[in-house]
């Protein structure tokens, strides 16, 4: 089973065409033809049943057959994770991260980020294509970088954590995070978040928390707590 993305289908669409670089993988790589049956998210949690009119590699054709709405999830889960140096990482933290379910991913320039600028094209790509991957029908949204004083500045829930390794009491994230509750992370660089950033994220109701006894690389701490938040509301 494969999933196609399609984002401007809703319950309007009758037919519709894919953009070329769509058009090109279902033709000409998956060798699909007229008539055969696909199945298209527009990422905001409905799922088409759709038929081939016109197996095009440039520009596929296609008619909705009927749709189904998916029940979204309980909660929301907000991760604002500093930027790897290398891009690659951060890039495996976002594919794993919309597998086991995020719905929203802050890139976060801190104090010591070694990297403050991402490829958001490529980004973005790299989250629809683990939607589809995983048979998700909701996009995670992937905003763009905001630095850490513009990200506190900004409407949070009540669970609010940051997961640092300086010295201080910490609470278990696993032991602090409720079912069915909204919640935002925030994880650092591979420096680690600063002193006053710590500071001034406790200042703003946000609660330090472990992973663990293992030091993390930014990345892994991120997916750690995105497993976390996800098993606690299972």
């Amino acid at each position: 089973m494969n999933y196609f993305y399609h984002p401007e289908l809703d319950h309007s669409v009758n037919q519709f065409s894919f953009p070329p670089a769509e058009s090109h993988h279902i033709v000409k790589v998956l060798r699909k033809k007229a008539g055969d049956k696909l199945l298209i998210t527009n990422g905001q949690g409905l799922l088409f049943h759709a038929e081939i009119l016109e197996a095009n590699n440039k520009r596929c054709m296609g008619r909705v057959l009927n749709s189904e709405k998916k029940r979204p999830k309980m909660f929301d889960l907000h991760m604002a994770v500093a930027p790897t140096k290398k891009i690659d990482r951060f890039q495996w933290f976002l594919e794993k991260a919309t597998e086991i379910g995020v719905d929203r991913i802050t890139p976060l320039i801190c104090e010591h980020s070694e990297r403050r600028n991402l490829p958001m094209d490529r980004m973005r790509r790299t989250v629809e294509e683990a939607m589809k991957q995983s048979l998700r029908t909701y996009l995670p949204v992937l905003e763009e970088p905001k630095t850490f004083a513009e990200f506190l500045q900004g409407e949070q829930p009540i669970l609010k954590f940051i997961a640092h390794c300086r010295e201080g009491e910490k609470a278990d994230l696993k032991r602090r995070v409720a079912a069915d509750k909204d919640v935002v992370v925030l994880v650092g660089p591979e420096g680690d978040f600063s002193e006053a950033e710590v500071e001034q994220a406790i200042s703003s109701g946000f609660v330090p928390v472990s992973l663990g006894n293992s030091r993390l690389r930014t990345e892994t701490a991120a997916l750690a707590a995105c497993f976390t938040v996800n098993l606690i509301n299972q």
